[in-house]
């Protein structure tokens, strides 16, 4: 088999690892082209967004599967293209995409489905935003309606941090995406991500992981991409009885009954609150970086699953995960989120062993072949990925595989898998 995997971040990488690692795949491309990760697949120097080029060169160098791993293809509707020119794509067309690219499809989804989640206000104006503040009484939850890259949303701690944020947001800097909001009452307990494999009738769960947004330990600071993640979260593993009547079993009832064909993975962040777990959001994709250690703890091949929900026809068997735990930590550029510089030499990655247990994503560095060294080039820079016999031993690992990779204003949260802020 041949095979596309759309995007070039962490979460790409370890998609396309994963994939290289199944006995059937004989070739792995990346779409766009990546110094970086050329070092290990061959990288395409073609537009994400551009479904007719890809389609292109999907049906003339005979590609079996195209797995697209970010939002934005999929709003924009590339699965769409692809599929009408007869390739098989493992993401949602743009009608199922709507539930990360507009948060307000996503509540009127849920409320029709049953689904728990917030309570929640539509704000088009600052009267609209004064009118939620004074029904609820306290400080909301304020999110873009449309794509921010994971950064259009603000959890408020005051009334009046409510209004600058939903200010902020509506007078274009988002651009259209902040053009409506969704006001949340802010729901209080411990956040878990859990991931449906489906073809839109049935699904697989994979085991529950965490993700630590914030830029700082201890769940302060702005929010992020997603600065560390692990897998599973042990707490989180008896619940998932009810995580599927609640929420995945409505969702499937719902895709019938608005007749949705979902071929992808469906994203639910949940908050578990002393009421029941919630939903706080759905994504369309892989969360990043969760990808990294669940793909590093994945026991079973992943291709055929990808490929039967890309015909649809998931597979029977359930999808197993080795036993222990597995841990990311994300090591990021100086001035992220807001202004990552790069240019910068990494030193001591070309040093890292990588073994069974230990991993290290590149999701924003590149290669300089004659000189040899690693440069950073993004703001997340890379995920070193641990796996061990216990979620501790999982996490020593990733810290002293960190501890030795350095470069000017690196910086790194120190608290992954201790807290369960985010």
């Amino acid at each position: 088999m041949r095979v596309i995997v759309i995007g070039s971040g962490g979460r790409e990488h370890a998609l396309a690892w994963k994939i290289s690692e199944s006995d059937g795949v004989s070739k792995v491309y990346t779409i766009p082209a990546s110094g970086a990760k050329e070092n290990y697949f061959e990288g395409i120097d073609l537009d994400p967004l551009d479904g007719d080029a890809i389609a292109d060169f999907a049906n003339e160098n005979m590609v079996d599967l195209v797995v697209i791993g970010p939002e934005a293809p999929l709003v924009s509707g590339v699965a769409d293209v692809l599929r009408s020119k007869g390739v098989s794509v493992f993401g949602p067309g743009a009608n199922g995409a709507q539930l990360e690219g507009s948060k307000v499809f996503a509540k009127e989804f849920m409320a029709s489905a049953g689904i728990p989640t917030a309570r929640f206000w539509v704000a088009r104006s600052m009267d609209d935003v004064d009118r939620a503040l004074s029904e609820s009484g306290e400080p909301l939850v304020v999110k873009c309606d449309g794509l921010a890259g994971g950064k259009g949303v603000v959890v408020s701690e005051t009334l009046e941090e409510t209004r600058e944020a939903a200010s902020d947001f509506l007078s274009g800097r988002f651009g259209e995406a902040g053009r409506t909001l969704v006001l949340e009452e802010r729901l209080q307990g411990r956040e878990v991500s859990f991931f449906a494999i489906t073809d839109g009738k049935r699904y697989h769960l994979l085991v529950p992981s965490r993700d630590h947004k914030r830029l700082l330990d201890g769940g302060n600071g702005p929010n992020t991409g997603g600065m560390g993640a692990y897998a599973p979260v042990e707490d989180a593993m008896d619940l998932m009885p009810v995580i599927r009547e609640t929420i995945f079993d409505r969702v499937m009832a719902e895709f019938e009954k608005q007749g949705m064909d979902y071929r992808g993975v469906l994203y639910a962040g949940v908050m578990l609150t002393n009421e029941g777990p919630k939903v706080l959001e759905f994504n369309v994709r892989f969360g990043d970086p969760e990808t990294q250690p669940l793909m590093a703890l994945m026991l079973s091949d992943i291709v055929p699953y990808l490929l039967g929900v890309a015909r649809g026809a998931l597979p029977q068997a359930p999808v197993e995960f080795m036993p222990g735990a597995t841990l990311t930590v994300v090591m990021a550029a100086e001035g992220y989120p807001t202004r990552p510089r790069s240019g910068d030499v990494i030193e001591g990655l070309e040093d890292v062993r990588i073994t069974d247990d230990v991993r290290v994503f590149i999701a924003g560095a590149d290669l300089d072949r004659k000189a040899g060294r690693w440069i950073t080039s993004g703001g997340r820079v890379l995920g070193v990925t641990a796996k061990g016999k216990t979620l501790e031993q999982a996490r020593e690992r990733a810290y002293e595989i960190a501890g030795r990779i350095a470069w000017p204003g690196v910086h790194y949260r120190k608290d992954i898998g201790v807290t369960t802020t985010a």
